[in-house]
């Protein structure tokens, strides 16, 4: 298991009060790998601060004090999606009040506009879009290439990328290939969601089932692209269906090793047809991410979406299991969207501070995890 891949730091007494956590971190220092039943006692477990303990301690094995961030910007190209899932407040159908498309050069536009620093990296995610011809991703994609030929270009969820073949009529490795031709480097980790169907069913049924959105994955991976991976929590799901989620993920990882980071995204229920559902909690982002951390050994690195869980827990999330942030984003639609009271975006600066007021060593990275550095408004990424 990667654990196995830490660094000599010395093991370290683990006390608790929760008596099923003792074979868990037995195993934990061991660097063996955690069962199913060994997810759902982390996950039911009262001493959240053990179960921080000792993610921190497989953080720390990897990491060390590094904690990483990027300077990256959001492009959402249209919000008209055909799906209408429940958990979701940024989609409109085609016609609805509210409905926006960017024409090409808007997108450029969106693009070259925002913070003076330059960005690293364009994450385009948008909506399952009826009537947008295939070629306009493409053109968007090489359009973004050709004026920005440095910036790394993270572009189309697992679920777009079903789409797009579909709308294309091409096998999904056709549409992968056109995607790499038009210059799409990797792509993020959205609409995971909960891949237990039970759960789909309710939350999101419109979209590709689970399995799809792994088979996806798998055959994105097979073909050199690296991906995110996420897991949205916090709505109807239960303990099971949450380390089910996790243990096809590391199935998957052992397969291919094309997830880069795994990014557990807590549920907004505000203007979605879940606005019922109680908002998610500190103590269950903090637990979401430790979780993700113990058993999810196969993957570098562990995300805390601090437009998500806000800024001030993303900082205690670096002692909970997280290495990474997020980036400065600019603007973010889909959350905000649904709720989030967070900033839209975050200055370099400040993503710095927070990391360090945390006591951890704040690192600039692009989007494959090199170190960025930076003179002005220029970067230059470690080879």
């Amino acid at each position: 298991m990667s654990y196995t891949s830490a660094s000599s730091r010395p093991r370290h007494s683990f006390q608790t009060d929760d008596s099923a956590l003792l074979p868990i971190a037995e195993k934990v220092q061991a660097g063996e790998r955690l069962s199913f039943d060994d997810g759902v006692a982390l996950y039911r477990s009262g001493d959240i601060l053990a179960v921080g303990w000792l993610a921190n301690l497989v953080r720390e094995r990897l990491h060390g004090d590094l904690a990483y961030f990027n300077v990256n910007r959001h492009i959402n190209p249209t919000n008209v999606c055909v799906a209408s899932c429940r958990l979701c407040a940024f989609g409109r159908k085609k016609g609805e009040a509210g409905t926006y498309t960017m024409a090409l050069e808007e997108a450029y536009e969106t693009a070259a506009s925002g913070y003076s620093e330059a960005v690293t990296e364009f994450h385009i995610v948008g909506g399952l879009h009826p009537d947008l011809p295939f070629e306009y991703f493409m053109d968007l994609v090489s359009g973004l290439k050709e004026r920005f030929p440095k910036v790394h270009i993270k572009a189309f969820t697992m679920v777009e990328v079903a789409f797009l073949a579909k709308r294309g009529k091409m096998t999904i490795p056709e549409a992968l290939e056109r995607m790499k031709v038009a210059g799409v480097d990797s792509m993020p980790g959205g609409g995971a969601e909960i891949f237990a169907d039970r759960v789909r069913h309710i939350i999101c049924d419109h979209k590709i089932d689970g399995s799809e959105w792994l088979e996806t994955a798998r055959l994105a991976h097979k073909m050199g692209f690296r991906s995110n991976a996420t897991m949205l929590y916090g709505h109807v799901e239960n303990d099971e269906d949450r380390v089910d989620h996790l243990v096809k993920l590391r199935e998957v990882q052992d397969e291919t090793g094309g997830f880069q980071t795994f990014i557990p995204l807590s549920f907004h229920p505000d203007h979605t047809a879940l606005a019922h559902i109680p908002k998610s909690t500190g103590m269950l982002d903090m637990r979401q991410i430790a979780v993700g951390r113990l058993m999810l050994d196969n993957f570098s690195h562990i995300k805390s979406y601090w437009q998500m869980v806000t800024p001030k827990m993303a900082q205690i999330s670096l002692r909970f299991g997280a290495d990474d942030i997020d980036g400065t984003v600019v603007e973010e639609k889909i959350y905000h969207d649904a709720g989030a009271t967070t900033p839209q975006g975050m200055r370099r600066a400040d993503l710095v501070r927070l990391i360090t007021e945390a006591g951890r060593v704040p690192v600039e990275r692009d989007t494959m995890y090199r170190a960025v550095t930076r003179s002005e408004d220029s970067f230059t990424v470690a080879v």
